[in-house]
């Protein structure tokens, strides 16, 4: 938010006003809604009794930043249809909005009436469009806001995007390598927990690691029995052991 001297020292501040959420915010006069405008981001935010936590809405309220949005009226809202039904060529249709708009609900009955009618529904819209917005522009004056332009996010092209070549895979150099080779990983690992073991574990495990091997289909197509894990002569000495 920036402040700008204008007139006899009064003064305007610039604000980057979203433009859709605050006609939302005009549009909505339900007593229960309660919508601000920050000063810094333009952004609307809005707080729903019995939704929000009221302290935070105690606090918003209490914040500088957050100005307070004014919604138009229902009665000038009702105002606007009466308006736009006098524009309707129709005769039919101008009869049946004049009824849709007769007591409680006049709004939704309205809407539903133009439902049949894309032509006049979207005059409709551009309508109430115009109006609310000269009512946000006297809002915003009256504040001593002045609406900027919004930041707009930059979407990179193809030939702004540069893409980093793959990198040929290596061999590890040693066993902190990133990344061990195929086989190579599992054999190591094999050999650390060989050494970890006692002799009578050891010995378990030898014994189970060559009924696995004699039962895998390679070793009865050759007959032949490699050895999985190389053993030492002697068992290596560990706190079991001693």
């Amino acid at each position: 938010m920036s402040e700008n001297d204008v007139g006899q020292g009064k003064k305007t501040f610039d604000v980057p006003v979203a433009w859709e959420a605050l006609e939302d915010a005009f549009e909505n006069n339900a007593q229960e809604v309660h919508s601000y405008l920050h000063y810094d981001t333009g952004e609307v935010i809005r707080i729903v009794d019995g939704v929000a936590d009221p302290a935070m809405h105690t606090r918003i309220m209490n914040d500088s930043r957050y100005l307070r949005i004014d919604p138009v009226s229902s009665r000038e809202q009702y105002r606007w249809m009466e308006r736009f039904i006098a524009t309707v060529e129709d005769e039919e249709l101008r009869r049946r909005l004049n009824i849709a708009i007769d007591g409680k609900g006049a709004f939704r009955r309205f809407k539903d009436a133009l439902m049949s009618h894309p032509v006049d529904r979207e005059r409709w819209f551009a309508f109430r469009s115009e109006r609310l917005k000269a009512c946000m522009e006297s809002w915003l004056i009256a504040h001593g806001i002045r609406a900027v332009d919004r930041p707009k996010w930059h979407v990179p092209s193809a030939n702004e995007v540069h893409v980093e070549p793959e990198k040929p895979a290596t061999e590890p150099r040693n066993r902190h390598s990133s990344r061990p080779a195929p086989g190579g990983g599992d054999r190591r690992k094999l050999h650390e927990l060989a050494d970890s073991l006692s002799a009578r574990d050891l010995e378990l495990a030898s014994a189970f690691l060559e009924f696995l091997r004699d039962r895998s289909p390679s070793a009865k197509a050759s007959g032949s029995r490699p050895p999985v894990v190389e053993e030492s002569t002697a068992p290596p000495q560990t706190a079991e052991s001693e």
